[in-house]
């Protein structure tokens, strides 16, 4: 770990270096926008409503308290256990990447500092992968 990101993680330093709730809902809207428009998002964006506000509102919700600010998905949508509430989705390793890959699109267009951008793609693949694995193993009872 570098220097310049020792303090991402502790507190809402995180929340801070994103840019705070304007950088954060920029971030979240711009992941939201690559997903709608660029072709290998499509996969991901067809998992979301046609309307994206709510889904936009959820993320930008839970990475706020994720990042250690306000835990305002819980405010307004109750708990949340995010592998639970992503496993009625198809999730294979592809869309994994897909959604780390439209992530860091957004991270760039958003002109985050390097560091901070490889901590949270990191930081990122854990719930990921986590709401890949419980996906997948609901996919194999199914079978």
């Amino acid at each position: 770990m570098s220097e310049s990101n020792k303090s991402y993680g502790e507190g809402d330093s995180t929340f801070q270096a994103v840019g705070g709730k304007d950088g954060l809902h920029a971030l979240v809207s711009d992941f939201f926008h690559f997903m709608g428009t660029e072709p290998q998002f499509k996969r991901l964006y067809d998992m979301h409503p046609a309307d994206t506000e709510l889904s936009i509102d959820k993320l930008y919700r839970f990475l706020t308290g994720w990042m250690g600010s306000d835990k305002l998905y819980s405010q307004k949508y109750g708990s949340i256990q995010l592998p639970r509430a992503h496993m009625h989705l198809d999730v294979i390793d592809e869309d994994k990447q897909a959604w780390l890959d439209c992530m860091s699109m957004a991270m760039d267009n958003q002109g985050l500092d390097a560091d901070l951008k490889e901590y949270l793609l990191i930081q990122l693949a854990v719930p990921a992968e986590r709401i890949r694995q419980v996906s997948q193993a609901r996919q194999a009872q199914e079978s």
